[in-house]
């Protein structure tokens, strides 16, 4: 105990944010497994009446009598996610989130984010970070554990929708956890985001031999052992989200979808098992939103919740990850079963990597030390 009132933080640029680990994708997979085990056990919380609400996000109209208000273009969203993790971490923290796809057009990424954490007991900040390389590791990292427990072991084909970040973070979550990888079929909307991807394949992993580059949706999932959808795209209308058909799919084939993603009836029936990252998630989206509420968020998992309101599931037809990770639920039952995994984003994700992050940073001393006060003028 102390009775200094003195408090400092560290902030950590992005490059900052590199040299502290932040891009060890295997380590960020095994920091997200710990931190499903927190959430099967409840150590955790969100925001929202139940615990586990994805944030708080500003929306704007369509019409607006002040000129300078931002229009509710394609992908604007502002919002901060906070969250509390116990276990191992026991820290807490918020991430703001802003994002507006015209950033492309200035050269900038869809999403600039930054992440405050802080001790979870007096509140104080321990680090404020940049979050553009937190998110997009810490998003990728989570198809990364569902093929870990869900995924064949013999996994060699992964097909993509969508060669940009959340794409290439997923792939190098999948490859970190299936050694085995050595094929990619790819789907792009620009030749520039293709041809990114694919010097960004050749330099950093070797042990892909083949990427055939595709043009449809049905070649990116015939055939493919794993299969991701990470595009971003114009939110409303279910029928044009991209979609996956049965038909199309091999056995044995495990599907995270952290992006836009529909099925068709195939998909919905009960042999094909739908897991999520945290059930409590959908359900507090559900409650939040207009129904069918699949077309105001685009992520599979919602629509799980569509079809448990029309009769089409039951909720004993729904698995948690968790609950797997935590081994008391069966992961990969056999190799020709099909698994589809969906993947929304939760701000206990941000705390759980960013918590190591500021630990690895405090050790190696990286960072700039900033003085919030020796004493606060107000108590």
């Amino acid at each position: 105990m102390t009775d200094s009132t003195h408090i400092d933080f560290i902030y950590l640029s992005e490059p900052d944010m590199i040299r502290a680990g932040v891009t060890d994708m295997a380590a960020c997979v095994d920091t997200m497994e710990e931190m499903f085990g927190l959430l099967y056990r409840g150590d955790y919380r969100m925001a929202g009446p139940n615990n586990d609400s994805h944030g708080a996000m500003v929306t704007f109209p369509e019409h607006s009598p002040f000129p300078a208000m931002p229009k509710p273009t394609a992908d604007r969203r502002m919002m901060a996610m906070p969250a509390y993790l116990g276990g191992s971490f026991c820290t807490a923290g918020v991430k703001w989130y802003g994002s507006n796809i015209e950033n492309r057009q200035k050269g900038l990424p869809r999403s600039i984010l930054m992440f405050t954490l802080s001790d979870a007991d007096t509140g104080a900040p321990l680090a404020f970070m940049s979050a553009n390389l937190l998110s997009a590791y810490r998003t990728g990292a989570v198809p990364g554990v569902g093929a870990r427990h869900l995924a064949r072991r013999d996994a060699k084909v992964i097909g993509l929708l969508g060669p940009g970040v959340m794409g290439k973070t997923a792939v190098a979550a999948f490859i970190a956890v299936c050694p085995q990888i050595d094929t990619l079929q790819v789907k792009g909307r620009g030749r520039k985001n293709l041809d990114d991807f694919l010097s960004w394949v050749s330099q950093t992993y070797p042990q892909i031999t083949q990427v055939r580059v595709v043009d449809t949706l049905e070649e990116v999932v015939r055939g493919a052992d794993i299969v991701t959808y990470c595009s971003s795209g114009e939110v409303g209308d279910p029928a044009t989200y991209p979609l996956v058909k049965r038909e199309w799919v091999k056995p044995g084939a495990f599907l995270a979808m952290p992006a836009l993603c529909n099925i068709d009836e195939g998909m919905e029936q009960p042999e094909v098992r739908k897991v999520l990252d945290n059930t409590g998630l959908y359900q507090a989206w559900y409650d939040e939103v207009p129904k069918p509420a699949h077309h105001t968020i685009p992520v599979i998992g919602v629509r799980f919740m569509d079809m448990l309101a029309e009769g089409k599931i039951t909720r004993d037809q729904l698995e948690d990850i968790g609950k797997i990770v935590a081994g008391d639920a069966p992961g990969r039952l056999n190799d020709d079963e099909i698994i589809l995994m969906s993947v929304g984003g939760m701000p206990v994700e941000d705390v759980a990597w960013g918590t190591v992050v500021y630990r690895n940073a405090r050790e190696k001393g990286i960072g700039v030390t900033l003085n919030l006060w020796e004493s606060p003028a107000l108590r």
